[in-house]
């Protein structure tokens, strides 16, 4: 690896990686993440344009929909242009102010989503056990200040992080281990003390995903016990259906950060090449397989787009 002397943060060029060891292949390999991408970008846009245009789907589960849709968007977007640069052009430099703008707006719509998990999580228990009031107890206007409170909650928490990078010394290698800025990845190349940064970074860490995720379990402790109340096999049946696909969406969410973290952790004699995939895949599966799990298990959503697409051809 190539070193370099300790310079301005200004002037720092990083150098991101594709797939280590397997540069000759970069071409190919990036078929199948130009697939992501596209049905990522495809999929979501179409969603928010059946939200948008369908009074049907104006309620409380698709507006929470909607917002799970353009942050991921967001995050596809936030990789795209390195990811492929890599893939494509062997373009591999990225300048330390690029690299802090994108990194925090990785992690930024990351945090988003957690948020607009638990959210939905909320919102699934409340139509479980008040059908009647949901619309009452979600309006649009508390739905807007949850949307609200969700940006400024994940700009409040990864601030800190990314701010604090900038104090420290790059006087190592300038090389990163990602086909994107990665907030671990960059404080390893400084030479000063980054205990502060990866105790803020586990902070942050702790009080985003982690405590959406216990308040998730605990929305969804409660959600069976009122299905288990219903009378009904059949009622009980419908209603825990609703929750399926957010269900699927938590899953590929968090499944994929729990493989990434113990990856870093307990992975060390795996190949390089699988810590980078895991990341990438960490970043591109939930924004392509939401859309999918929402259309293929939400018949209202299904509805909505074969309407728009019979309007277009009349």
């Amino acid at each position: 690896m190539p070193t370099f002397q300790n310079t301005t943060t200004s002037s720092i060029i990083f150098l991101l990686t594709g797939i280590p060891g397997l540069e000759a292949f970069h071409t190919w390999i990036s078929i199948p993440f130009c697939f992501l991408y596209i049905t990522a970008l495809s999929g979501n846009s179409l969603i928010l344009f059946a939200i948008v245009n369908q009074p049907s789907l104006h309620k409380p589960m698709y507006y929470f929909l909607s917002m799970l849709s353009t942050t991921d968007l967001g995050l596809s977007l936030s990789t795209l242009a390195t990811m492929l640069r890599i893939f494509w052009f062997n373009a591999r430099e990225i300048s330390f102010n690029a690299c802090l703008f994108q990194m925090f707006f990785i992690e930024l719509f990351t945090v988003m989503e957690s948020s607009v998990l638990l959210a939905m999580a909320f919102d699934r228990f409340v139509a479980i056990s008040n059908p009647l009031r949901n619309a009452t107890i979600l309006t649009d206007s508390k739905i807007a200040q949850i949307g609200v409170a969700v940006v400024i909650r994940g700009t409040l928490i990864l601030t800190p992080t990314t701010a604090l990078l900038k104090r420290l010394s790059y006087c190592c290698s300038h090389v990163l281990h990602h086909s994107y800025c990665f907030h671990p990845d960059v404080m390893k190349l400084s030479c000063t003390d980054t205990r502060i940064n990866s105790a803020i970074g586990l902070t942050a860490l702790i009080t985003s995903a982690g405590v959406d995720s216990i308040f998730i379990v605990l929305s969804y402790i409660l959600i069976i016990k009122t299905v288990l109340s219903i009378a009904s096999p059949e009622e009980r049946k419908k209603a825990f259906s609703t929750c399926i696909s957010h269900i699927g969406a938590v899953a590929i969410f968090y499944i994929p950060l729990i493989s990434l973290s113990f990856v870093h952790r307990y992975g060390k004699q795996a190949p390089i090449y699988v810590h980078t995939l895991i990341a990438n895949m960490y970043l591109l599966i939930p924004p392509a397989m939401n859309p999918i799990i929402y259309r293929v298990k939400t018949k209202q959503i299904r509805r909505a787009m074969i309407k728009l697409f019979q309007a277009k051809e009349t």
